[in-house]
């Protein structure tokens, strides 16, 4: 594992995606002055739709315009105001990093749900999920793997000393497999998607886009062979959700790296911030339970917050953010 080339700097530290508030420059401020060796493109689901983590993603696909109905995301006719305010958002937003990042020379993470976690949220014109139709969601991951494949291009070419690392966000998987989500009615749930389905059209995405991707899900029962499977060089996931430590342990050994939510993200009146120290013993603690070297720690592993901020304080995420960064120099150091 030693020689295997990670990309990202050892003792790195990392935001999941989600930050509080509404302003895109303040934001890109905090991520690039905490998270100085791994920074991400940040998102402000507070501005609205668009803004949220279906809209973004949605608002990246190619040839399957969307829009909101009833509160929800659904495939449209044809481009609308809606699809217009999510591209906007994105442009700001890509806009801005370039006005302060110009000169970065590091890996930058940009993030965007993946296609299980799409197909489980987008509506289809004549109702139900797109889940419920293989064809369609066939048709979703191609258009999101083009899409995803001109971003991080975009990203690219504003930042062209940066490499980009992409993070699918399938919160939705462990859901999307065992059947469970539900159907409008509540009365019953879509069939599952096959794991070898799933597998598949999440390799059609990270081969598709061609830089290294992880995959983030934060939920338990995360399915590590079949994340190892599609590609991706590591996983995302909230260390407090693991219940088995062999199936991690098999992931990890076989090549896959770890970002680690070790950080929570509930604010100060729900326990106050942590210190870099403990949230470097949360990980320290797992990786000795999982019987793996401390020096293959700092270059496996990322330190990050246990899944998105945008819950939390200015405040609050400015110091967790900070608390990862410590606690992943001190694996550096050791």
């Amino acid at each position: 594992m030693t020689d295997q080339a990670w990309p990202w700097p050892a003792g790195a530290a990392t935001g999941i995606g989600s930050l509080p508030g509404t302003d895109i420059a303040e934001a890109q401020r905090v991520v690039l002055g905490e998270l100085p060796d791994l920074p991400h493109l940040p998102e402000l689901p507070a501005r609205g739709p668009g803004a949220d983590l279906i809209g973004r993603g949605a608002g990246l696909l190619v040839e399957l315009p969307v829009e909101v109905y009833a509160g929800r995301w659904r495939v449209a006719p044809r481009p609308g105001r809606d699809l217009r305010r999510a591209r906007d958002l994105m442009e700001r937003d890509l806009d801005q990093i370039a006005e302060q990042a110009e000169e970065y020379a590091g890996p930058i993470k940009v993030q965007a749900a993946g296609p299980l976690t799409l197909a489980a949220s987008l509506e289809l014109p004549i109702g139900g999920r797109l889940l419920r139709d293989p064809g369609a969601v066939r048709d979703l991951t191609g258009s999101l793997a083009e899409g995803l494949r001109a971003h991080v291009a975009a990203v690219a070419r504003r930042l062209p000393r940066a490499s980009v690392l992409l993070q699918l966000d399938e919160p939705s998987l462990p859901t999307v497999l065992a059947g469970r989500v539900p159907t409008e009615s509540g009365l019953g749930a879509y069939r599952a998607v096959e794991s070898v389905d799933a597998a598949a059209l999440l390799r059609t995405v990270v081969e598709a886009v061609g830089v290294p991707t992880v995959v983030h899900c934060c939920a338990p029962d995360v399915p590590l062979e079949l994340i190892r499977s599609t590609g991706a060089v590591g996983v995302a996931l909230d260390l407090d959700l693991i219940t088995e430590l062999d199936p991690l342990g098999e992931a990890i050994d076989a090549g896959l790296g770890l970002l680690a939510g070790a950080a929570p993200t509930r604010g100060p009146s729900a326990g106050g911030v942590p210190t870099s120290a403990q949230v470097a013993d949360r990980v320290r603690q797992l990786w000795d339970r999982l019987g793996f070297p401390r020096r293959q720690l700092a270059e496996q592993v990322v330190v990050t917050p246990a899944c998105g901020l945008a819950g939390a304080s200015g405040q609050y995420a400015r110091s967790v953010l900070a608390a990862c960064r410590d606690a992943g120099r001190r694996f550096a150091e050791d």
